[in-house]
């Protein structure tokens, strides 16, 4: 089955003519010229990048989803094909409703009848790897029902396995094939599916979320742990009308820029304040609210992708972006070196050159449409040419950060990006290193002080024990250290001396026989 698999694939490749990317420009080579005179029947007027589009939509849903994940990797495709990939749509036809029913009852190993006081057949959405259903609790409590697709994991396990193998034979054939490095991207799509076919991983990921926007200003569902399994979340509903739907928002009184504005703080926040961000930020997954207390707040679903990054390319971000908008290239270009973004004996000089010849032209534009997504993808591309791959975390940054921007200007083209994001980036640097850092550190460290205060004397007497006693054995080394030294400086004279006898002793006896 494997390997029926594996020849349609191999068949729609050749069909759309997808050969045209193992081919160099200059020199097309003889394995190509005869597989051009193979395949002289088809031909195809279609752009490559458009070939590539509709060959991955033929090849099914979990190749869309790669697709859809090779569109952010600007930094490898050229953009071409990643302009054509962002149109592919993850639009997949709904499974039938007997079967989210068996898997339902499966999982909690009851009737439906006995789980949800009532369920809607129908789907609300439907995607590549699961699909929502709305229900009511017996409690009342109006909730969503994700449920996965049926045997989605071997699916997704032979393909990636398929993928795999096209990743080894691109690297082997492809003249870009050490550039594009497929193999690499083939495990980072490896690592988003996998997290996506257990939803207790997706719901405690959206619980975090929620949790680190205890503060309402980011609306999250709540999770109903009693009610969710690997296979199987189920989540509060949330009502709200999707971001997309502008002048519905419009006729329901919602300000547009202030709601751009918003959206752009809570991005920051994520980034900035958490270190973890909902990396699929695209529209479909975030809605408004219309009405009630929570007027005008946004509201995020599926939270099968997230992003995370350490202090450290927090503290080195801020300071990039920082430094770009005041002008300071030199410092563009030592925070990639110290960040390790490049390596540590690029020339600084070099550097600053690169990075001015990137950003010069950018300023010749407004301030409120220079793009921070765009400009951090032309470092990324500035930074590969001096022998760096970005970490992964940092590309789904950027690829979130393009769908904030996009939206931020969908919902107030005015909006001027730098002066929200400015303040913000200014203020979280302050608090990273200057007295704000100190205070927060003190505060960070208080409760273990004055939870071991008490034990704190004893701790430094024993200490000072320990220390005594090192002083005390290290004395007794020193001191038989010198007694072995003396010792064998006795037993060097005492063997020299013996040998002088015995050579004196020999002489005698010899000049005695000789007498």
């Amino acid at each position: 089955m494997h390997w029926l698999r594996f020849f349609h694939i191999i068949g729609v490749l050749i069909w759309y003519r997808l050969d045209i990317f193992f081919v160099r420009n200059d020199h097309p080579g003889v394995a190509y010229r005869v597989l051009n005179l193979l395949l002289f029947w088809r031909y195809t007027p279609e752009h490559r990048a458009v070939r590539l589009r509709l060959a991955l939509e033929r090849l099914g849903p979990i190749f869309v989803k790669f697709g859809q994940m090779l569109s952010t990797r600007r930094d490898l495709l050229a953009p071409d094909v990643a302009d054509e990939l962002v149109k592919l749509q993850d639009q997949v036809p709904p499974f039938p409703y007997a079967e989210v029913e068996s898997i339902i009852q499966a999982a909690f190993e009851a009737p439906l009848s006995k789980i949800y006081a009532e369920f809607n057949p129908t789907p609300v959405a439907s995607a590549s790897v699961a699909q929502v259903h709305f229900a009511t609790l017996h409690s009342g409590e109006l909730v969503a029902v994700k449920v996965l697709r049926p045997g989605i994991a071997d699916i997704i396990h032979r393909d990636i396995a398929l993928l795999r193998t096209l990743a080894w034979w691109v690297k082997k054939l492809s003249s870009e094939g050490r550039r594009l490095k497929p193999d690499e991207i083939v495990d980072e799509f490896a690592r988003h599916t996998e997290h996506e076919l257990d939803l207790t991983l997706e719901a405690a990921q959206c619980a975090q979320l929620g949790r680190n926007f205890s503060d309402r200003s980011l609306l999250v569902p709540t999770i109903y742990w009693d009610y969710s399994f690997s296979q199987v979340m189920t989540m509060q509903r949330m009502f709200g009308i999707p971001v997309r739907e502008i002048e519905r928002l419009k006729g329901h009184g919602i300000n547009m820029t202030q709601l751009a504005h918003e959206g752009v703080e809570i991005f920051f926040t994520q980034v900035f304040r958490d270190g973890f961000f909902h990396a699929d930020m695209h529209p479909g997954n975030i809605q408004v609210v219309i009405d009630g207390p929570d007027k005008g707040k946004f509201i995020a679903l599926d939270f099968g992708i997230m992003g995370s990054l350490s202090p450290t390319d927090q503290y080195y971000l801020a300071r990039n972006f920082l430094a770009f908008f005041n002008r300071d290239y030199r410092d563009v270009a030592v925070a990639h070196i110290e960040s390790g973004w490049v390596p540590a004996d690029t020339s600084v000089e070099a550097l600053e050159t690169a990075v001015r010849a990137i950003c010069e032209p950018i300023f010749e534009k407004p301030l409120k449409d220079i793009s921070f997504g765009r400009t951090l993808l032309s470092l990324f591309q500035m930074s590969r040419r001096f022998g760096v791959n970005i970490q992964p975390q940092l590309i789904m940054l950027q690829k979130t950060l393009l769908n904030i921007e996009g939206l931020g200007r969908e919902l107030d083209p005015n909006i001027d990006l730098w002066q929200s994001a400015k303040p913000f980036l200014k203020r979280w640097m302050s608090e990273q290193i200057g007295w704000r850092s100190l205070l927060k550190s003190a505060k960070r460290e208080l409760p273990y002080i004055l939870t071991h205060a008490a034990e704190m004397p004893r701790v430094f007497e024993q200490y000072l024990r320990t220390q005594t006693e090192v002083s005390k054995q290290q004395s007794r080394i020193e001191t038989l250290l010198s007694t072995q030294a003396k010792q064998a400086s006795w037993q060097k004279w005492a063997t020299a001396a013996i040998v002088v006898l015995l050579t004196l002793q020999f002489a005698s006896l010899f000049l005695l026989f000789n007498h």
